[in-house]
């Protein structure tokens, strides 16, 4: 009997307007997270950790920046045939984009054609967690089901945010209905608390994949999505399957990081997520070396902190600091810190999130803010301290509070 042939479908083409203006130039899989990662970053490490080798990117909005993440980062040796490789839209079926998950997938078919695989992995490129996909895989071909939804378990009460998995209480691993934000979402059996959601990761018998998609093709009144049409395709023939991701077993997980997942997709659950990584005891921990989370490897040299000519010590707490960082007399807490930025003397920068190349000059405080790349925080200017006045500079504003300063501007007093 032949190896079993498994090909990765990274669904990288998202526009992301909820985290504008992080994705003012770039797609929404290609923004920087976690200091030197960027988010499709977690999909493909956890595919090439689950010895998944044969990897598609379907890009779609202002890839540029995503094109070459992966080409740079995602090298793979081609010895054994293994590859990742960006796939943009090809429009080999007319003059459009991508219309749907799924369309991207129709319209990248050729992929599929080329490898013939007998299973499909399609994964979502913008969420933040750890998965053994492999794991995933055999509950598949154990169940005999053409189509798997990886699901994870939500409080009830959020629920109706997500795609909604209700299983059969005699056989939770078979879907009985999947809904779209429910009002009335049903719980996990044996788990009123809980909910069943959608992760946006599937695994697919590879024949039962392409009927569906090109059926999907031909129907004009299909919005051509994969949780939207496809599942529920699926579902209706009885033929899909719910993986629960809390029976993933994670080498080197920890009690607390087990089974974390996030969409971050609003700007506040990306500034929440960085959060999780600095904590004491990290809800995410980045330093498991047994399921590592791959990055570009970028040649700068090590962070330094430092005293200034007056005196005032250079010092961070309870955060993560990049190569190429310099802390000279400023004070940094709570911080993520991305390469290569600096903060000037008696500068305050709290409860935020710097990304790359950030300036931050003397006397400045900066609070509960983003700073997107190239930011220049010139002298005695403030970021998070004035709400209205952050408003009326044109930063973005969150309900909860939180300022984002958009790639490259200049911010003076």
């Amino acid at each position: 009997m032949g190896r079993t042939r498994v090909f990765g479908m990274v669904l990288a083409g998202g526009e992301g307007k909820r985290l504008m203006p992080l994705t003012a130039d770039r797609a929404k899989p290609a923004v920087p997270f976690g200091g030197s990662y960027r988010l499709v970053d977690f999909a493909l490490s956890n595919l090439i950790n689950s010895q998944i080798r044969r990897i598609v990117v379907l890009t779609q909005y202002k890839s540029h920046s995503l094109d070459r993440h992966v080409s740079q980062t995602w090298r793979m040796s081609p010895l054994l045939g293994s590859y990742v490789a960006s796939v943009p839209a090809q429009q080999r079926l007319g003059k459009r984009w991508y219309t749907g998950s799924a369309d991207a997938i129709f319209q990248s078919m050729n992929a599929l054609s080329d490898e013939r695989p007998d299973y499909v992995v399609v994964v979502g490129a913008d969420h933040v967690y750890r998965m053994d996909f492999d794991q995933m895989l055999q509950s598949h071909i154990d169940s005999g089901l053409e189509a798997t939804v990886a699901a994870i378990r939500q409080p009830i009460s959020l629920a109706n945010q997500f795609g909604v998995i209700e299983v059969d209480e005699t056989n939770p691993i078979k879907i009985d209905q999947f809904r779209e934000k429910p009002n009335d979402p049903k719980s996990v059996p044996g788990d009123p608390e809980q909910a069943l959601v959608s992760m946006g990761n599937y695994i697919f018998t590879a024949d039962a994949l392409i009927d569906a998609i090109e059926l999907d093709g031909q129907n004009e009144s299909s919005s051509h999505d994969m949780g939207a049409d496809i599942i529920p395709y699926f579902v209706s023939k009885g033929q899909a399957g719910a993986y629960d991701l809390s029976y993933n077993e994670i080498p080197g997980a920890t009690d607390r990081d087990k089974s974390y997942w996030r969409d971050v997709g609003t700007i506040d659950s990306y500034y929440d997520a960085h959060m999780d990584l600095i904590s004491t005891m990290p809800i995410f921990n980045l330093y498991n070396s047994e399921w590592p989370i791959f990055n570009q490897q970028i040649n700068l040299p090590p962070a330094k902190f430092i005293h200034d000519s007056e005196g005032n010590q250079g010092r961070t707490t309870d955060s993560i600091v990049s190569l190429g960082v310099v802390v000279a007399g400023g004070i940094v807490e709570r911080c993520v810190l991305s390469p290569n930025v600096r903060v000037g003397s008696r500068s305050l920068v709290t409860d935020s999130v710097i990304l790359d190349g950030v300036l931050i000059g003397r006397d400045a405080t900066v609070r509960r803010a983003i700073l997107d790349k190239d930011v220049i925080i010139t002298d005695g200017a403030s970021v998070g301290v004035n709400k209205d006045r952050d408003l009326e500079r044109g930063f973005t504003v969150t309900e909860s509070g939180l300022t984002v300063v958009a790639k490259g501007l200049l911010v003076r007093p």
